[in-house]
């Protein structure tokens, strides 16, 4: 009997060293086992995704990636971009004429046929709620046509040729490239604007020729969603698309009915928008974004798994918003204990500068100027302007951030020690950084308050006039 309590004892006190010794793990009922990490965030293992990103919508931060700057095939989440480019250069109530070659588009498609008239609006419904390849041409063609030679833009689009119709749309498609190197997306490429795989090659200034794929990252692709529904100035309007459970029309003697395909709409609350993909290449692909108590996030899958596999997406987007609920909250840079204390604020002695006194020293005081809000890289990182500095299109941000509670905000101030005259009004003299690890999200400038003009021989005369003669 005392033999079985040792035994047991021991047994006991082995099941507790390994206990300790080893991270907790979580086996879901399938028996697969996940880790945890110990932010919160779900292990690169836990989601079905190759590359999966959560984003702050408002600041453009990462809140957490996977693989979230590989490039891969994105299917029709591209009709996200296609649609904002769309609602940025033409009218929901402009009438498009069907071309032969968008009628030709494989499934998924609304099967309209050349020569038919639809209300660009009324299209933009059949693009994003039922993703209709279709669709994505005719719009594509209608406004990639504006920028054709004079007699193409006149031609009927029902007469194209082919090659006229490819002509348009690639024109549609530089559009698409642009608005995505305005955002910063350096590794995005598009080639068609409904998301089907493609390939082309691009031959250049040396003669050398290249090849690129139709493709993104994770990050990029929030990146684009985040732009959709907050900065760009069509924003209500992709919010009211994308956004509809249903929606139906009448064109050309038939009617038509659109069922949105996005089931996160009713998955969680708050849920805003978003839009799927699948092609052989890309597998399934999402992107979606949620708002709830004043916080939007983002969430971009790519490459969640493949048939029979099409609720991967859903639970790894579930997943992703349900962390970000739990974890990040927003701090601001003007609460007590994050804010920049002015009272550290002192003039800047100016040399060879005028006072009012012959003999005195010269000095400028300083302030904070009217803030500028934005999140801005240090030198090195991706999505930079000349200055060093990422760019977000001039949005004016909230001013704060989101953050778990493990996260501080750190406040890092630089101002010259003199200056040298002449000195302007206005005139930046430091910064005030807002940092969160080596990333800024906040920058104010720290300026003069008055001016200071040089001493010159014209000045040193008056002055010994006024000492020595008493001349005013």
């Amino acid at each position: 009997m005392r033999m079985k309590k040792i035994l047991g004892g021991f047994l006991f006190f082995c099941c507790l060293l390994w206990s300790i010794s080893f991270p907790i793990q979580a086996v879901e009922m399938d028996g697969t086992v996940h880790q945890t990490s110990s932010s919160g965030a779900p292990a690169d293992t836990d989601l079905y995704a190759s590359a999966a990103v959560l984003m702050d919508a408002d600041s453009g931060r990462v809140l957490y990636g996977k693989n979230e700057n590989t490039c891969l095939a994105m299917a029709s989440t591209t009709k996200i971009m296609t649609c904002i480019v769309i609602l940025e250069n033409t009218s929901r109530e402009d009438i498009l004429t069907v071309s032969s070659y968008a009628e030709s588009m494989p499934k998924v498609k609304l099967y309209i046929k050349k020569g038919e008239q639809y209300r660009v609006g009324d299209l933009l419904y059949s693009l994003m709620l039922e993703s209709h390849n279709d669709t994505a041409v005719a719009l594509a063609e209608y406004v990639g046509k504006q920028y054709l030679s004079p007699e193409l833009r006149s031609k009927d689009t029902a007469e194209y040729t082919v090659e006229e119709s490819k002509q348009a749309m690639a024109a549609f498609v530089k559009l698409m490239n642009r608005k995505a190197a305005q955002l910063g997306c350096e590794n995005t490429w598009f080639i068609t604007p409904n998301g089907l795989d493609a390939t082309e090659t691009i031959v250049l200034e040396d003669g050398s020729a290249i090849q690129k794929e139709h493709c993104t990252t994770a990050a990029e692709l929030a990146r684009i969603m985040s732009y959709c529904i907050r900065e760009s100035d069509c924003a209500e309007a992709f919010l009211e698309i994308t956004g509809a459970g249903s929606y139906s029309f009448h064109a050309n003697g038939r009617d038509y009915s659109c069922t949105n395909h996005n089931a996160f709409l009713s998955m969680m609350n708050g849920a805003l928008s978003g839009k799927t993909g699948f092609t052989n290449k890309a597998g399934y692909c999402y992107v979606g974004a949620l708002e709830q108590d004043g916080r939007t996030f983002v969430v971009a899958l790519l490459a969640c798994g493949w048939p029979n596999n099409k609720s991967y997406k859903w639970s790894d987007t579930r997943k992703l918003m349900q962390y970000g609920l739990e974890h990040y909250f927003y701090r601001s840079f003007s609460e007590k204990g994050v804010a920049f204390d002015e009272s550290r604020l002192k003039s800047i002695p100016v040399l060879k500068g005028r006072t009012e006194i012959l003999g005195a020293s010269a000095c400028v005081d300083v302030e904070i100027a009217e803030r500028k809000s934005g999140p801005e890289q240090n030198v090195g990182t991706p999505q930079e302007n000349e200055e060093g500095h990422a760019d977000r299109t001039g949005e004016q941000w909230k001013d704060g951030l989101l953050l778990r509670e493990d996260e501080e905000i750190r406040v890092e101030y630089s101002v010259k020690e003199q200056l040298t005259a002449p000195v302007e009004c206005g005139m930046t003299v430091g910064t005030i950084d807002y940092m969160v690890g080596d990333t800024i999200y906040k920058r104010e400038e720290i300026v003069t308050v008055n001016s200071v003009m040089p001493i010159d021989l014209k000045w040193c005369g008056r002055q010994v006039l006024q000492r020595f003669l008493l001349i005013p």
